[in-house]
């Protein structure tokens, strides 16, 4: 049996005769989800694409050729040396005519637990050695907290996936108020593979260490029957007006901690008159909130006096961000945990997104984890990526993001390499009527999703099961050796490969691969990840003898991670950085 690792978890695969079996739970994960077996009816049968395709009319006619028939057309197969040559031919067009500018390569996704086959990283480091392309920024998980969080914490990335650990939560916190509950369903996740599952296992350790839940969510499910939360079924949408309400007891009975306020943070008192309603003339009182959230004001009343007499951790589900306004509740959910004044304090404070995915909580050692190096994009053009309709439909129009004026580019060719912009997007209509703009859209795909089937070219990729990699995610304690457990399905190549084969068509071959082989890179990132890691004292296993193991175990920190902790310690030393300004 080989591993693998999956976003869903670590597998044993099973192969017989050639072909792949069943998979079985890694030993390590004492709550495995089974969504990662899906792949094994699924891996060779009809829908996987086998070869090199080209929509009919694109291949006849040439490039823009009835872009309407994008889901309609049949597709020809063709050698990989004939679709090499093709793509090859067609980026050099595109450059030449419309500059590379004119490339879309969002690629949106994550694609592969892998370090090294990630398809979007594969596809930007290509593109960025033939000159570029335009890219999107943010995501489609938390994109409005992205922009707004840097404004009030004065960074986003820091602290999204280094939370104060469940460990910490678990000894030291009484109240755990979640907006928009702890769905362990999504916690079944963890970009860049993960070895053992631990959001179930750690909310049970603290509910039975005595901290009490409540959930505030339309839906009870999205906190399990085991803790026995309090819920708070809200208007849907409504969290920033009850946090806001919560906000205004506080300060309306003194309940608010103002030495926290005066040492640790900026412009408490213009909102304080937003509160009182000096700065508008609407009072922002519990009466105020009840009327928009559907909740009794004596309810808000009460749960922000239990706010205040207890260690609470305040924790905000990234869906709170995926809605009208999704800037809002982050931002006023931090101003009530500054109001509260436990932000550093062990269990106390705020989160962002506790089982959004298995990684946030994690008690783990933080290493330095390289990965494959992107090169420079000569392109400065982006788009935020909700925007491809947009972009498509209203090329040379202007856009307004965090303070700044941009514009849309004339996009001529999407090229789409991991990930699946039909599963992300919010509105198919409207992406559908702008993927018919561009001349010529190609995709690396393994089956016949929407994706494949609304593409002129496709080349058919491999699965993670079909190739050797490692899965060495910073934020997670498992490193995993990951071993092709077949041979590829048909004529499927990796991204690495497929790209070399058009590099070199195009004269970019080495810029490209820098003359290192698959096998050569994966080295080279584990190498430079064990020496980084020897500095900050932590010694790695041999790039051998970990290949031969399959796997090892980083044991977890001695003490419980606790955010913004040093900064509350001395604030000066250290700083949480300037938020931007918008003047």
């Amino acid at each position: 049996m080989s591993l693998t690792s999956a976003h869903w978890g670590t597998y044993h695969a099973h192969v017989k005769d050639g072909r792949l079996t069943g998979l079985s739970h890694f030993a390590e994960d004492s709550d495995p989800s089974e969504i990662g077996k899906g792949i094994v009816d699924v891996i060779d049968n009809e829908s996987r694409i086998i070869g090199p395709m080209i929509r009919k009319s694109w291949l006849e006619s040439g490039p823009g050729s009835q872009p309407e028939r994008r889901g309609i057309d049949p597709f020809v197969r063709v050698s990989w040396d004939q679709a090499n040559q093709i793509v090859a031919a067609e980026l050099e067009r595109v450059i030449a005519a419309h500059g590379n500018e004119a490339i879309y390569a969002g690629s949106y996704g994550w694609a592969s637990a892998g370090r090294f086959h990630h398809a979007p990283g594969q596809l930007h480091r290509f593109l960025n050695s033939v000159g570029g392309y335009t890219k999107s920024v943010n995501t489609y998980s938390f994109a409005a907290a992205e922009v707004i969080v840097p404004h009030v914490i004065g960074r986003f990335r820091d602290y999204i996936y280094n939370q104060t650990s469940w460990a910490s939560v678990r000894d030291h916190c009484q109240l755990f108020v979640a907006f928009g509950g702890v769905a362990l369903k999504n916690g079944q996740i963890g970009q860049g593979g993960l070895g053992r599952h631990i959001q179930k296992e750690s909310i049970l350790e603290a509910h039975k260490n005595g901290v009490e839940f409540i959930s505030v969510s339309p839906l009870r499910s999205d906190m399990i029957d085991d803790v026995d939360a309090a819920w708070l079924s809200i208007r849907p949408n409504s969290d920033a007006a009850l946090m806001i309400g919560l906000c205004h007891v506080l300060l309306d009975e003194g309940l608010h901690d103002r030495a926290f306020l005066d040492r640790y943070c900026v412009g408490f008192d213009q909102f304080a008159e937003y509160l009182t309603g000096a700065s508008d003339g609407i009072v922002k009182d519990a009466s105020w909130a009840g009327a928009i959230c559907a909740m009794d004001a004596e309810a808000i009343k009460t749960l922000a006096r239990r706010m205040a007499k207890s260690r609470t951790m305040l924790s905000f589900s990234w869906s709170l961000t995926r809605q009208a306004h999704g800037e809002q509740p982050f931002w006023a959910g931090i101003t009530l945990a500054a109001m509260l004044g436990q932000i550093g304090l062990p269990g106390g404070g705020f989160g962002l997104g506790y089982s959004a995915v298995n990684t946030v909580g994690n008690h783990i050692q933080r290493l330095p984890v390289a990965a494959v190096p992107q090169g420079k994009n000569d392109v400065e053009t982006f788009i935020p990526v909700a925007r491809i309709a947009d972009m498509l439909l209203h090329p040379g129009d202007e856009f307004d993001y965090d303070g700044g004026r941009y514009r849309y580019p004339d996009i001529k060719m999407i090229y789409w390499a991991g990930g699946n912009p039909f599963h992300h997007h919010q509105d198919l209509t409207r992406l559908l009527a702008g993927w018919r703009k561009p001349d010529t859209i190609i995709a690396h795909e393994w089956c016949w999703n929407a994706l494949a089937k609304h593409a002129d070219i496709i080349l058919p990729c491999t699965t993670s099961l079909e190739r050797t990699d490692i899965a060495m995610s910073p934020m997670d304690n498992y490193f995993v050796s990951m071993q092709a457990a077949i041979a590829p399905v048909g004529d499927a190549r990796d991204d690495f490969e497929i790209f070399c084969g058009i590099a070199a068509k195009m004269g970019a071959e080495n810029t490209y691969t820098e003359g290192r082989s698959a096998e050569d890179w994966q080295r080279w990132l584990y190498d430079v990840t064990k020496q980084a890691s020897a500095e900050q004292g932590h010694e790695l296993p041999s790039y051998d003898a970990f290949r031969k193991d399959g796997w090892f175990k980083l044991p977890p920190p001695e003490t419980a991670h606790v955010m913004f902790a040093d900064f509350r310690a001395d604030p000066m030393a250290n700083s949480i950085g300037n938020a931007k300004r918008q003047d």
